[in-house]
């Protein structure tokens, strides 16, 4: 027995249909030719931003940068011209090692 299938032919020439007329105004669109200034309506100038006012906390930068340059450096460990020395305390502790490898009696 054969079957008649009536929605085929249709659907396929409606999808060739709507290709056609999709290829068709495709072809047909020409699209308007870019002009030198039409960037000038969709980006701004460009200015330069004002200047911040001025703080007072940044009155006496360049005076307090004068005085830090001129301080004195201070390093740890070192004494101040016309000081002594002060004698460097040393923390490492030996223990004393028999040649056993054991504690020595008078060691903790």
């Amino acid at each position: 027995m054969q079957r008649r299938c009536f929605g085929t032919p249709n659907s396929r020439l409606r999808g060739d249909l709507v290709q056609d007329l999709y290829l068709k105004e495709l072809r047909a669109y020409k699209p308007t030719p870019i002009k030198p200034s039409d960037s000038e309506s969709h980006v701004q100038k460009f200015s330069a931003p004002k200047a911040p006012p001025h703080s007072p906390d940044e009155g006496d930068i360049a005076q307090d940068l004068k005085a830090y340059e001129d301080q004195q450096v201070e390093l740890e460990g070192q004494a101040s011209p016309g000081e002594a020395a002060a004698p460097e305390e040393s923390w490492f502790e030996e223990e004393d090692w028999d040649e056993d490898g054991e504690k020595a009696a008078g060691s903790h």
